[in-house]
């Protein structure tokens, strides 16, 4: 025994663990540093991206202002003026061309546009919308339009022409005249740029995948109704969730620390492992026992061993659990859906109709650019599963739920985005008569994610039918109008364009078609009947034709908005009143159930009218399943689903609840405005939406919930309800917050007596919600 042993001294060695341990240090030091060099590149493309962003809109604006500054300087060059003047319209438009070369057209039209109304649909709405601004703003507008076959940059300005009066100067330019600025700018390889009016992209450059998430950076162009949005991917974070800094400091570190091992290799005393039986009075671990221990890497480990396994490998593993919705299936077309994740849907789907011994199903897709791959994809999945597969083609939803009932099918898919941007879609699915929600949607995600997908011994049979034709007659057999009435049908370029006007027709109405034809890019305004913004140009055309009545559908066809001959709009909260007196009329006592955003003056028409009301969450799937528990005859929502299961099927239908609008209107004396006004109203606002970060929503309504339940809160002479949110019924008014459930927003809506109550019950909701967002505008 050496003398050091004997004396319980440690014994010094240089150990072979030394070299291993720093080559690991080293290796961890990359991995944090190669983080922290990604996250600065990232960070750098987003700050080059910006500034691309905003030499293109510098370039844009600088375009738009000179072509709009030449068509003025051009109008009053003596040659046009006088023109103008003496009411020669042909020699004022040759004047304008031979002034302004490489300018493709120019028309000048009367202020009426008759020629423009004669066939708006050939003419081009866009174009029709292009000259009405010009006259109404009585100054030159620029826009995108359709024109000569393709998208061109249409000029505009109102003139006068001499004794035919009033009218309006159209120039098509090359659409190049305001786009070529994108050329000359560079767009990062990760970045995203698009030039877009309304939901159309113009122009578009970059990662197109980004487009969906483009409108955070968006940046108007003037005062055109153009804007310019971009977007870069989102900032992927390092190891431990460390930003850039952090990381780069860990690395260096690290390499501190394998440094000073490799330089004492050798020369630093390194205790080697006692036995048990040597000496135990050094206590506590040395540095290399501590760095064996517990490394940093090691520590970080641990946790990840500690948390839930990731899932095995299965067909499904890339399926992005987000896209499985509160009420239905969606994402972004390219990036989260594509037509093998549409398969792998569809054989999940079909796993659920064998378990249930179901096999025929009925699949139909809106006229999203995206519709026919997704269909074949889905297609393909159900048959896999072993299901009978009938395809309906083009169709709206509701078509899709009214198929499944006519072919007995009892199943269907509608393969549809409904309002949402056109570059999303999704899936809306029926099993055996009932809507999937909630947990039976996040079934089908498990299905796929643990492999628990069913695969039949011989694919299911495949059919297409046509059954547009027999919706129409079904609808036309039971609703025929008294006596017509001339109504606009604003179809926003969605699915319902196929059926509107021939629907209306049949049922006995005179109908003026407003952007019926299809058109998955929704070239003209989003499909979403909800937002007032949307309804301009509806509001428009019903001026302008003397309608009775404007209808708008979304995308999908099941949602329905009304305008009114003098501009107003209807919100689906009154409409549902008459609905009710209707249905009351022949079923005394029945249930009407309507969502949380509602009137508070619904409940009381009801109950006038003999009726049982109740309110229920908000929510197309939530509300077709409360009717079947309640055995409602009518329900309704504030977004526009209307549900009649008196002389129809129960599912939402935005076409059949317009032809039965018109058929309560057709039997009155009164004008359809007359009857409308009659019905109920306050002071209130539209939905309000404010933006919070992703998964928060939920959390948030839960602590505003929590805040106002407490001993002398501002809401204690309030009844409160929080099945959907919180809505707060004040004697004089309501206010209501939820959680969308379908984006990361928080949904807000006020009504009250007069405009004093209103603002008192926003404030009240604004004082308990601000200090949950700090620094963020919430708009009301």
């Amino acid at each position: 025994m050496s003398k050091a042993k004997a004396e319980g001294r440690p014994q010094w060695t240089t150990g072979r663990s030394v070299p291993l341990l720093a080559v690991l240090l080293v290796l961890l030091a990359v991995w944090f540093g190669w983080s922290g060099v990604r996250q600065w590149r990232q960070a750098a493309v987003g700050a080059e991206l910006e500034q691309s962003r905003d030499r293109v809109v510098e370039g844009l604006q600088t375009a738009l202002t000179g072509q709009l500054g030449k068509l003025a300087t051009l109008l009053k060059t003596e040659r046009v003026a006088t023109a103008l003047a003496s009411g020669n319209a042909q020699a004022a438009a040759v004047a304008i061309r031979e002034g302004w070369p490489g300018v493709e057209d120019v028309q000048i039209l009367t202020a009426d546009l008759d020629v423009a109304y004669a066939d708006p649909k050939a003419f081009g709405y866009s174009r029709l919308a292009l000259l009405e601004a010009a006259i109404a703003d009585n100054a030159p507008v620029a826009r995108v339009v359709r024109d000569a076959g393709g998208q061109r940059l249409g000029l505009a300005a109102a003139v006068d022409l001499g004794p035919q009066g009033a009218a309006v100067v159209y120039i098509r330019q090359p659409l190049l005249r305001l786009t070529g600025v994108f050329d000359k700018v560079a767009v990062p390889g990760d970045g995203y740029l698009a030039l877009r009016q309304g939901s159309h992209n113009v122009v578009e450059q970059g990662s197109r995948g980004l487009s969906g998430g483009a409108e955070a950076l968006a940046r108007p162009i003037g005062s055109s109704g153009l804007r310019l949005s971009a977007a870069v991917p989102d900032i992927e974070p390092g190891p431990l969730g460390l930003g850039a800094i952090p990381s780069a400091i860990v690395a260096v570190l690290l390499l501190l620390i394998a440094g000073l091992l490799v330089l004492g290799k050798g020369k630093v005393p390194l205790p080697r492992r006692r036995g048990a039986a040597e000496s135990a009075t050094d206590t506590g671990p040395t540095l290399s026992e501590s760095l064996a221990q517990a490394p940093l890497a090691a520590a970080a480990v641990e946790r990840v061993d500690d948390a839930t396994p990731p899932p095995p490998s299965v067909p499904g593993e890339a399926v992005a659990a987000e896209i499985f919705r509160a009420y239905d299936i969606r994402g972004i077309v390219g990036r989260e859906l594509t037509p093998k994740v549409a398969a792998l849907i569809g054989q999940a789907i079909g796993s659920v109709l064998q378990v249930q011994g179901l096999r025929d199903i009925v699949v139909g897709r809106d006229g999203r650019l995206s519709g026919p791959e997704l269909t074949a994809g889905l297609i393909e999945g159900l048959r896999r599963a072993g299901c009978n597969v009938t395809d309906i083609g083009l169709a709206p939803t509701p078509v899709v739920y009214f198929a499944s009932y006519h072919l007995r099918a009892g199943s269907c898919v509608a393969v549809t985005g409904s309002h949402n941007p056109p570059d999303y879609n999704g899936f809306k699915i029926v099993v055996g008569g009932e809507t999937l929600s909630g947990d039976a949607i996040t079934e089908l995600y498990h299905r796929i994610r643990d492999g628990q997908l069913h695969v039949a011994s011989e694919p299911g049979s495949f059919q297409t039918r046509e059954v547009n034709a027999d919706y129409i007659q079904r609808i036309a057999d039971d609703v025929q109008l008294d006596r017509p009435l001339k109504v606009v049908a604003d179809a926003g370029n969605g699915v319902a364009g196929e059926l509107a006007q021939p629907l209306l027709e049949a049922i006995g109405a005179e109908v003026i078609p407003l952007y019926c034809d299809v058109d998955g890019t929704f070239p003209n305004h989003h499909p979403d009947p909800s937002d007032p913004d949307n309804l301009e140009d509806l509001i428009q055309t019903v001026k302008r034709f003397d309608a009775d009545l404007g209808l708008a559908f979304d995308g999908d066809g099941d949602r329905l908005g009304v305008v009114t001959r003098e501009g107003k709009i209807i919100y689906a909260d009154r409409l549902l009143m008459l609905f009710a007196a209707d249905v009351l009329m022949r079923n005394p006592g029945a249930l009407v159930i309507y969502d949380v955003k509602c009137s508070g003056k619904l409940s009381d028409y009801v109950l006038r009218n003999g009726g049982s009301p109740l309110m229920w969450k908000t929510g197309h799937s939530l509300m077709k399943a409360k009717m079947r528990e309640t055995d409602a005859e009518l329900a309704g929502e504030m977004s526009g689903h209307f549900f009649f299961k008196e002389r129809w099927f129960g599912f939402d239908d935005g076409l059949y609840a317009a032809a039965r609008l018109l058929e309560i209107l057709a039997q009155r004396e009164e004008t359809p405005s007359e009857v409308l006004d009659e019905l109920p109203d306050s002071v209130s606002t539209p939905e309000l939406k404010v933006p919070v970060d992703a998964g928060t929503p939920h959390a948030l309504v839960s602590l505003f919930v929590s805040s106002v339940q407490v001993e002398d809160s501002p809401f204690a002479g309030a009844r409160l309800s929080t099945i959907d949110g919180l809505r707060a019924d004040f004697p004089d008014g309501w206010g209501l917050v939820r959680a969308s459930n379908t984006t990361p927003v928080l949904v807000l809506r006020f009504e009250a007596d007069d405009e004093a109550a209103l603002e008192r019950i926003k404030a009240l909701f604004r004082a308990q919600l601000q200090p949950l967002l700090p620094g963020v505008a919430l708009g009301f």
